[in-house]
Order: C-alpha cells, then structure tokens, then sequence
C-alpha cells in the first residue's frame, strides 16, 4: 500500500503527458464524486474541468504532498462547497430581489393613481363656487369642523352644511370615474 501511494505522489502533473494520464485515471471518479454534491451532471462536470484547468495554471506551483487522488478529491470537494455556497447567496439574492419587486409594485401603482387622483380633485375643485370651494378646502384639507369654519367665515353652521353638500354634490360628478377611490379619500380626511 505504501508503495502504491509512492507511486502515486510521484506522478509528477508539470508535464502534458503525466496530466493527461491524471486526467484520464481521475476525470469520471471525480465527476461522479462531484455530482453527489451538487446532483447536476453538467455542473460535476464543469466543477471538475475547472479543478484540472486550476491544476494546470498552477502546476509550477503545486506541491503534492498526500497522494495525488486525495490532492484531486479535496480540491473538487472544495469547488463544490464553494459551488453550492455560492448558489444559496444567488438564492437568497433572488428571493429578496423578487420580494422587493412584489412589495414596491403596488407601492408604485397607488403612488401614480394617487397623483392621478390628487390632479382630478384639483380639476374637480375648480369647477365649484368660491365659497363653497373654501368651505371645501378648509373642511377637507385644514381639517376644520363645521362651527370652526362658520366661525371663521362669519357664516351660519347650516350655510357651511349646506356648501358642503353642494361641494360634495359637484365633486363626486366630476370624480365618477374614480368615485371608489374618492370615497376611500374623503372618508379618511373625513373630521366628523
């Protein structure tokens, strides 16, 4: 056995020759032994020619000191660990990449319907009365009450109600098109 291992730590791999007969001896064993890492013929296989193109590179440098089969193991079992190290990160990249994707879709969608949205009010408010659109933009955006803006007016409570209902009577003809959206909008800035 002793001897056999000699022999085998003697086969110097700095010449074409003895790394073809390194290759041939050890190139099936060591896919084999690659594909039981990474259960993907093609890539034992190209785990394997890149250990052999790594070997060859490096040849000057290489000192062999187990035997040369042990040296070829360890290195293609190196490979694959790194193989399969490399793939959880590409894993792990691709699931937080498509869950970032998944959560910023409908961020982006509400943001460009909410912008839509927001310029339809605008339209819309333009198309109301002076005070009725005052009496809207105090209630709706400076979240005032209703005695607060008659307060503030110098105007009755049942006036402010009733420019409110008008206010609310214009804007929801001219956001039809988006009346679901514009009842979700002004029932969270509602005050009362």
């Amino acid at each position: 056995m002793q001897n056999e291992t000699k022999k085998d730590n003697e086969l110097e791999i700095s010449s074409e020759l003895a790394f073809e007969k390194v290759f041939k001896i050890y190139y099936k064993p060591l896919c084999h032994y690659a594909y039981s890492f990474l259960y993907d013929e093609a890539e034992a296989e190209e785990v394997v020619q890149n250990t052999f193109v790594k070997i060859w590179e490096r040849k000057s440098e290489i000192e062999i000191t187990d035997s040369t089969k042990a040296y070829l193991y360890s290195m293609v079992r190196n490979q694959c660990l790194n193989v399969i190290k490399h793939e959880k990160v590409k894993k792990h990249f691709a699931q937080d990449h498509t869950y970032a994707a998944e959560t910023s879709r409908p961020l982006v969608e509400e943001k460009i319907l909410l912008t839509d949205l927001e310029s339809k009010i605008v339209e819309a408010m333009q198309a109301l009365p002076a005070q009725c659109r005052l009496i809207f933009q105090l209630s709706r955006f400076e979240e005032l009450k209703y005695q607060e803006i008659a307060a503030q007016l110098e105007i009755s409570v049942k006036t402010v109600e009733n420019q409110m209902g008008k206010a609310l009577k214009i804007m929801r003809f001219q956001l039809k098109d988006y009346l679901v959206l514009t009842l979700l909008f002004i029932h969270q800035t509602s005050n009362y």
